[in-house]
């Protein structure tokens, strides 16, 4: 069997393209046949660490119903895209991500996700197809949750992709700023600096010193107005880096909790919003993201910004609460 690789697939190592290409094929097999020799790059031989260039030929020593069984099986399944699109090249794909849909597929949700919403655009843009056995998967660099609106990122191809990720994992050369309502008056500006731990049965995240397996959590924001008769305050809030429910727990624990968060938030001010707004998810909006001076295949975009603006629903929220003020 020969797979030619293509400009998508470039820039990763032959091993990992193999797992992608075989997905029913034991790691132990795939390492199996490095050793054996039976797998050759441009006809020779290719250590697991060999990073694939566009217009390599792979070959695969394997028996016919052994490859038929190792094959990817079709990994979308249609569904009608619900998305803006903030930006498109090559390389990647910025989209305005809708609240009540989650990035990627759980146990409890499969089918409707931000994920099959793009690989069905791309398929029907000629740009991915599901039956190929060694094609990329176009793949969300970072996640929202379900009830966070805003920007998502995602990689058209290998190298691309593996670029966002190391962004998103390093943090020093990107911003990325939500827009959220929380209870009070916030100061002007401000800093939260407190470490976080997941409970990963309860999937609650609390304020833990680091001593007791906290990690590090910063957040930095700036109050962008302030609703004195309803004593709210609309925030803007940047990621210095990226826990769980990051913003949702820090703000909570300075008092200041999300209005809507129903794992975090203020339970009374929740019911108020149901009864007066009909709006029962937490406001938590990812509106801006920036890249700052960047290298190599994305070099292109440094100093790139992009916004998103609120949803309807919310910035009819914000002008009902600005004409009660005035």
């Amino acid at each position: 069997m020969e797979f030619v690789i293509k400009n998508t697939e470039a820039e990763q190592r032959v091993d990992k393209y193999l797992k992608r290409a075989l997905k029913n094929a034991p790691i132990s097999f795939i390492y199996k046949m490095f050793r054996k020799k039976d797998v050759k790059v441009n006809g020779k031989r290719t250590s697991i660490s060999y990073i694939l260039k566009e217009g390599d030929v792979v070959s695969v020593y394997l028996k016919e119903e052994l490859l038929q069984q190792f094959k990817k099986e079709q990994l979308l399944r249609p569904v009608t895209p619900d998305f803006n699109i903030i930006y498109e090249d090559e390389n990647i794909l910025i989209v305005d991500k809708m609240k009540g849909i989650l990035v990627h597929s759980t146990e409890e949700e499969q089918h409707i996700t931000l994920q099959n919403m793009v690989l069905s655009y791309l398929k029907k843009k000629g740009e991915f197809d599901p039956d190929d056995p060694s094609g990329f998967i176009p793949s969300p660099a970072h996640r929202l949750d379900r009830n966070t609106s805003g920007i998502v990122l995602f990689g058209k191809n290998y190298a691309a992709l593996n670029e966002l990720i190391k962004l998103f994992r390093e943090r020093d050369k990107i911003i990325k700023k939500y827009t959220l309502l929380v209870r009070g008056i916030t100061p002007k500006a401000g800093k939260i600096d407190f470490p976080l731990k997941k409970n990963p049965e309860t999937k609650i995240v609390k304020v833990t010193p680091i001593n007791k397996g906290g990690k590090e959590a910063l957040t930095i924001y700036e109050r962008k107005k302030v609703f004195t008769k309803s004593q709210l305050s609309l925030v803007e809030a940047e990621l210095m880096t990226g826990r769980t429910h990051q913003l949702r727990v820090h703000f909570a624990y300075s008092s200041h909790p999300i209005v809507g968060d129903n794992k975090y938030g203020d339970f009374k001010l929740n019911e108020y919003f149901k009864d007066v707004y009909s709006y029962k998810s937490q406001f938590l909006h990812a509106s801006y993201f920036k890249f700052l001076k960047l290298d190599g295949i994305l070099s292109y975009l440094s100093e790139k910004e992009f916004r998103s603006n609120l949803p309807p629903k919310e910035k009819s929220i914000i002008e009902s609460l600005q004409s009660e003020n005035t």
